[in-house]
């Protein structure tokens, strides 16, 4: 049981870095310094290990049995395989500065999932 909360912490926590990462590249376009085109392959790299790492954290409490801890996660999971379904998980190049402000939106609100799964983790 202890490696599975371990696993968790160490998931949640990298799952953490990679969306501040990604806000942070926002950022620095926002502010101009970093052109689009780096911007977006900064980004568009880190994407999809980022919904890798979410599905399989939710694996991992789904199969450990830990059923609160999947429900809270589940969310987060249908709204990233949405968005892979519907091919909008990459930022484009040409239309990154029109989208900036939901992208930002975006990582905003993963940000404060993870990190409600991470203080969720820490004291349950």
């Amino acid at each position: 049981m202890v490696y599975v909360w371990l696993a968790a912490f160490f998931l949640l926590v990298f799952l953490l870095v990679l969306v501040i990462y990604q806000l942070m590249s926002l950022a620095d376009l926002e502010f101009d310094c970093i052109n689009p085109y780096d911007s977006a392959s900064q980004i568009n790299k880190v994407i999809v290990p980022e919904f890798v790492l979410q599905g399989s954290l939710c694996l991992l409490f789904l199969l450990s049995g830990h059923w609160l801890m999947f429900l809270f996660c589940v969310p987060n999971l249908y709204y990233n395989f949405r968005l892979y379904q519907r091919r909008q998980h990459l930022i484009d190049v040409t239309e990154v500065f029109n989208q900036i402000n939901r992208e930002k939106k975006r990582r905003l609100f993963k940000v404060v999932s993870v990190v409600g799964l991470l203080l969720m983790s820490l004291f349950w």
